[in-house]
């Protein structure tokens, strides 16, 4: 073997166990057993928190808590190893990055409120349940067009409640008495609770035209700015799906690419070899 091939034969091997390990943390099985670990973690720290099951069963929990950490830390030992730098190119690999890392800091001393954050751990099922993770991930693409829907919803709010501090501050002072105390009352409103009998009604036996006033306002904001809110939702929702397929198919790709090439390099290095066996076999 030349000194080539055998500079080559190490790196060829690295590629090798990287693909191999990538292939394993992705098996679905891999990924239930993390969500079933992350789970019964978030069960465990939830109990630590009763005085009467800690007196009964507390080292069990401590043991618990302690596996499910050191299976985490291995968790992404694998990660790093199988993706490289390209593992904190993506956010949520980031996310599970910083929150095993809290989670390993001593939680003594001035550290000591990193007991209570130990629970946030089980924020992982967002980035493992890969339903989860679109959903979060539509939220948060969806940001920008809620901040318009949320400008247009605080337009029509102060406008009506400007509307219903001049038209029942007088009778219902305790309710439209201000701007403020009307957007609070509105916000009940909206949100559909006891706004029939308990202000709608009352305000309707003083002005019995104020029915008026109150239904084009529940129809505008419960059933048609606040469904735009569902509308963008589910949108980003498709959008970020389709995003994922075709970032997991540019994966496929540069795996595959990757593949192709240690063929090659192995091609290359057998060439070498055939080529000094045939220098050598030639020599007299």
């Amino acid at each position: 073997m030349t000194p080539e091939t055998t500079a080559q034969a190490p790196k060829g091997f690295l590629a090798t166990a990287r693909h191999a390990v990538r292939d394993f943390v992705e098996k679905p099985a891999f990924v239930n057993f993390i969500s079933v670990v992350i789970a019964v973690n978030a069960v465990t720290l939830g109990l630590e928190t009763s005085e009467t099951v800690m007196a009964a069963v507390g080292g069990v929990l401590v043991v618990i808590d302690r596996l499910a950490l050191g299976i985490f830390t291995i968790e992404i030992a694998l990660k790093l190893f199988a993706i490289g730098p390209r593992f904190f190119t993506r956010g949520w690999n980031v996310f599970d990055f910083v929150i095993v890392g809290i989670a390993l800091i001593p939680s003594a001393g001035a550290f000591s409120v990193l007991r209570a954050l130990r629970i946030l751990r089980a924020l992982r099922l967002l980035s493992v349940v890969p339903q989860m993770r679109n959903v979060v991930g539509a939220l948060l693409s969806a940001v920008p067009g809620m901040a318009s829907i949320i400008a247009v919803l605080g337009l029509v709010f102060y406008v009506a409640a400007v509307m219903a501090t001049k038209l029942f501050s007088s009778d219902f002072p305790d309710w439209f008495g201000s701007v403020g105390s009307s957007m609070y009352t509105l916000f009940q409103i909206m949100t559909l609770e006891s706004w029939s009998m308990g202000i709608v009604r009352p305000v309707m036996d003083v002005h019995g035209w104020s029915w008026l006033f109150f239904v084009p306002f529940i129809i505008i904001t419960s059933f048609a700015v606040l469904n735009l809110f569902i509308a963008l939702i589910v949108n980003s929702l498709q959008t970020l799906s389709d995003a994922e397929s075709r970032e997991k198919a540019e994966e496929d790709a540069a795996a595959a690419h990757d593949e192709r090439l240690e063929l090659l390099e192995e091609v290359r290095s057998l060439r070498q070899e055939i080529e000094a066996l045939r220098k050598t076999v030639s020599k007299p």
